[in-house]
């Protein structure tokens, strides 16, 4: 494979919203979950995110368990993931958590329209890769990664860079955790957004497990590709 391994990861609401109206993060999982993600972000070579979610959620995207960053380190590794900003206009506040908290590289992936000035300054934070014009380049990018010898990328959202990932075929196997909570909103966000495929172009999964955690369940899914049928 000429990209590497890609899985979203994403805990929803029983009706499939990621976050409140006001794009307010909730908590929609416990403890075990919680273990869980840390989990898979201390096995991956990277976290990517959109700029929607380090706007709204500001997240440090580390691995939060000291005995976890141990493993990674013993084993030569960085005790985070490279985390991974997708980000077309260089909007990435300067003092996002992600600059402030652990180690690692930093990849801030921008298109090339991105203003000059702002993209020297996170120049100074971070490697930055451009990649497409107006928007970022999705294939592009992770066959940019693959070079980096990056194998393996977590998703962690939100629901632009899922679609965005999920349209460009992008994307391995899907892990959603649904949690037992109505959130609502027209325009509360879900877990893919962007333009939605027509009848033709719907994409396929297959689930290869579902268990019960906590008071939600987890469904995990492979992406098996466009249906190519008009579903009556």
């Amino acid at each position: 494979m000429d990209r590497p391994f890609v899985f979203i990861n994403s805990a929803m609401s029983a009706d499939g919203k990621l976050s409140t109206k006001e794009r307010k993060q909730v908590r929609i999982s416990g403890k075990l979950d919680f273990e869980r993600v840390d989990e898979l972000r201390a096995q991956v070579d990277a976290i990517m995110v959109g700029i929607g979610t380090v706007l709204s959620d500001d997240p440090s995207l580390t691995v939060k368990s000291p005995e976890r960053r141990a493993v990674r380190k013993a084993a030569g590794k960085n005790e985070n993931p490279v985390r991974i900003i997708v980000d077309s206009s260089a909007r990435t506040p300067l003092d996002a958590d992600i600059f402030k908290k652990g180690e690692g590289l930093r990849i801030i992936a921008i298109s090339t329209s991105a203003p000059a000035e702002k993209i020297e300054k996170l120049e100074e934070k971070a490697l930055v890769i451009k990649a497409g014009t107006e928007k970022v380049d999705l294939p592009e990018l992770v066959r940019r990664l693959k070079e980096m010898d990056i194998n393996t990328i977590m998703v962690e959202g939100g629901a632009t860079l899922n679609w965005g990932m999920l349209s460009a075929g992008l994307v391995d196997e899907i892990y959603t955790f649904i949690g037992n909570l109505i959130i609502g909103g027209a325009t509360s966000p879900t877990f893919t957004d962007g333009e939605g495929f027509s009848e033709a172009e719907l994409l396929g999964l297959e689930l290869f497990s579902a268990e019960t955690i906590e008071e939600g369940v987890l469904l995990k899914w492979k992406v098996k590709g466009k249906t190519n049928q008009i579903v009556s």
